[in-house]
């Protein structure tokens, strides 16, 4: 087993490589950039200068400057940069670490991420790790509590129709769970927000961050009903499209166990169904479900938190790759990729070990993966 996971950190290094290296390769393609961006806030024709949040824009800096320069840069690159000060473009290219080439700017990242220093926000006068820091109790919020409450709800509810396969409860059940898996998750949240969020009929739950201003305040049963308050609509929107998997995966592992023919002879000894189903096929069907779990956070945490957190207005780690993206603020962008992608792939590991040690009988090392 040593070895095995051994290995599973060695290929995390060319992995993690290659992400970045694509993600890098397909920004410098990419139309825009910070620089661009700069100059069109100083025209202002930035539709996107809203997105930004805090201060800190070099275009400030830099437009004494380029105001008091009246050299013409035709030959620019970037657009939008006729009639600009040629020694302003410089200056901005130095500002964004753009007057290096594109290798040496890559090789530089990589080392500097190496030790996780992910450097400063373009836009924002604060450093990466710190932003990244103070995002992340959103969206692990989100995250948790929705994994939380698919488990909760699908396992019972596949045992349930494993049980009954076959009948009108498990059929209906299936049409119900099919319908709510083809709903799009924001196309729900629109409609939530719509109904009780203050949008044309009622409002009863607020939208934007997770407690209310008021928070501090509050009692400690206060502060608990406030949080779960602010969660209500995400989580639903969010939780929706969640159970089907999870509970097909619970309902097809009950009946694979309950058709294997330990369960026909623990039946013949006298058991109750009911003891059958859970002092035997419990403990075995379960195997799979529960090694999942680090998985199914991981996908909770990552899926769906861009579209709902922008829809309700929630600064989690999702809001602030939108608006990194939109912004072009590169150092967000890498530094979030680099993280994420980091976390995917050792929990990756965690869910192969969790298998091993929920059951015995699987060994990965056997099998040269």
């Amino acid at each position: 087993m040593a070895s095995y996971i051994l290995r599973r950190i060695l290929l995390m290094v060319p992995t993690l490589f290659g992400v970045m290296l694509i993600s890098f390769v397909v920004v410098q393609f990419a139309p825009g950039g910070p620089v661009e961006k700069v100059i069109a806030e100083l025209r202002g024709t930035d539709v996107a200068a809203t997105a930004r949040i805090s201060g800190g824009t070099q275009a400030g800096d830099f437009a004494s400057s380029a105001a008091g320069g009246g050299g013409e840069s035709g030959g620019s690159a970037y657009r939008g940069a006729q009639g600009l000060d040629p020694e302003f473009i410089a200056d901005l290219e130095r500002q964004f670490g753009f007057d290096k080439p594109p290798v040496e700017r890559f090789l530089l990242m990589l080392g500097n991420y190496l030790t996780f220093d992910f450097g400063q926000s373009y836009f924002r006068d604060r450093s990466v790790i710190d932003l990244i820091l103070d995002k992340m109790p959103v969206s692990i919020s989100l995250g948790l509590w929705m994994t939380l409450i698919s488990y909760l709800i699908s396992i019972p509810l596949g045992i349930r129709k494993a049980v009954k396969d076959g009948s009108m409860f498990d059929i209906w059940t299936s049409a119900i769970i099919i319908i709510a898996y083809a709903i799009p998750g924001f196309l729900f949240a629109v409609l939530l927000i719509v109904l009780f969020a203050g949008g044309s009929f009622w409002n009863v739950f607020p939208l934007g961050n997770l407690v209310s201003d008021n928070f501090d305040q509050l009692s400690l049963v206060g502060k608990l009903l406030d949080y779960f308050w602010h969660l209500t609509l995400p989580l639903i929107a969010l939780s929706l499209s969640s159970f089907a998997t999870l509970t097909l995966l619970t309902k097809n592992s009950f009946l694979e166990e309950i058709r294997k023919q330990y369960v026909q002879t623990a039946r013949m000894k006298g058991l109750s169904d009911r003891e059958v189903l859970y002092g035997h096929v419990f403990r075995n069907a379960m195997l799979i479900i529960i090694a999942g779990f680090p998985g199914a956070f991981i996908s909770a945490f990552f899926a769906g938190s861009l579209l709902i957190e922008t829809i309700f207005n929630l600064d989690g780690l999702g809001l602030l790759g939108f608006e990194s993206v939109i912004n072009r603020d590169y150092p967000i962008v890498f530094g979030t990729l680099y993280i994420f992608s980091l976390l995917a792939l050792f929990v990756n590991l965690v869910s192969d070990l969790t298998y091993t040690w929920v059951d015995p009988r699987i060994d990965f090392e056997s099998r040269g993966v």
